[in-house]
């Protein structure tokens, strides 16, 4: 199928209106980067902390640890969206660094890989060529299949999956290169993006050459983070900090990811020609910016119809689209729950 219609600006904006809303700030993709580890280093010190003060502090702690880390966690992987779009920073060298390293290598993902397996999902969305419609395509479904994808999330089995898949096409990577291939030939596989992009649990083919290094360069990248995390860990405190950070990677940080797929496209249009029926916007309270909807992320209809538009101004976005009298052309749910609700209605197949 041709390309999904894009939405004009030009006819929908006021000149100025469109200049804010697109500008890229030189300063505030950085600062979130900063704000989101900030988070992640209070929840996992803050934790550790308490559970000093006794068994019963550390218990109280630790489910609102792993909350936040699974939360900040999504949103670094956000940011590294953000990254893959552009928008990060305005230098486009310093933009990529900040979506590859100190966002996406956190927690596996890759930003080139990522950036061309998402502008396709862009491009096509909801389409047969979309190759994020395997997230939505299963969708409504009964509650208890949703309720057995939670019981993977939260059991560490998603995670474990993914990185036996990913860690397995590194390993092909690594002995292409021990054979003597460089990767050059221009070709990435969308594996070294999975965590973020795709929580399918379909199995994916193995890579050529090019695309097993990448995922290679992608695990060092990842082992690397980990390593200087675990490192700033013991210096600092001890084990539990570090083992508090990647109970969230394994767990809840793969629930979040679930949800916030399913949000953002599951039973909205299929196939329509219509820019604002192909994503879902849903309104997020405070838990849930916490949780499965970081730095804005729940505009996702905004972001599909102006992808140019940097995360930290999709709210206004949204208000003008809402002036102009688009809202009710577009997919809008009052909050998360409401979705999971709507998505959950059939019987089980």
């Amino acid at each position: 199928m041709p390309a999904v219609k894009a939405a004009n600006p030009r006819s929908i904006f006021a000149p100025e209106d469109w200049a804010a809303i697109t500008r890229v700030s030189p300063w505030l993709g950085i600062f979130q980067i900063v704000h989101a580890w900030a988070v992640v280093a209070m929840a996992a010190f803050g934790a550790a902390w308490a559970w000093q003060q006794g068994w019963l502090a550390g218990l109280i702690a630790t489910p609102l640890a792993l909350a936040l880390l699974g939360g900040r966690q999504l949103g670094l992987a956000i940011l590294m969206h953000d990254g893959a779009h552009g928008l990060l920073h305005p230098n486009r060298k310093l933009n990529n660094w900040l979506g590859e390293w100190p966002s996406g290598a956190a927690v596996g993902s890759d930003l080139q890989s990522y950036r061309a397996y998402h502008l396709t999902h862009h491009k096509f969305t909801q389409q047969p060529e979309d190759p994020d419609l395997s997230l939505s395509k299963p969708f409504p479904t009964s509650r208890a299949s949703l309720w057995r994808k939670v019981a993977r999330d939260m059991s560490g089995q998603t995670f474990f999956k993914q990185r036996v898949a990913q860690f397995g096409y590194a390993l092909k990577g690594v002995k292409a290169l021990l054979r003597g291939s460089r990767g050059d030939d221009g070709k990435r596989s969308t594996v070294a993006g999975t965590p973020f992009n795709k929580q399918s649990d379909d199995g994916v083919s193995a890579p050529p050459d090019a695309a097993g290094i990448a995922v290679a360069r992608t695990v060092g990248r990842f082992l690397l983070v980990q390593a200087i995390l675990l490192t700033l860990s013991l210096l600092l405190w001890g084990w539990t900090p570090y083992l508090l950070w990647l109970a969230a990677l394994a767990t809840t940080f793969q629930l979040f990811l679930r949800v916030r797929n399913i949000a953002e496209h599951a039973c909205t249009t299929t196939g329509s020609e219509d820019p604002f029926s192909h994503a879902r916007t849903t309104y997020a309270g405070f838990i849930e910016r916490a949780t499965v909807a970081p730095y804005w992320v729940n505009f996702h209809s905004e972001h599909h119809l102006f992808m140019g538009v940097p995360c930290y101004s999709l709210p206004r976005t949204h208000a003008l689209l809402g002036q102009g009298g688009y809202h009710a052309k577009m997919t809008i749910a009052p909050d998360y729950l409401a979705v999971l609700r709507q998505v959950t209605t059939s019987p089980a197949v």
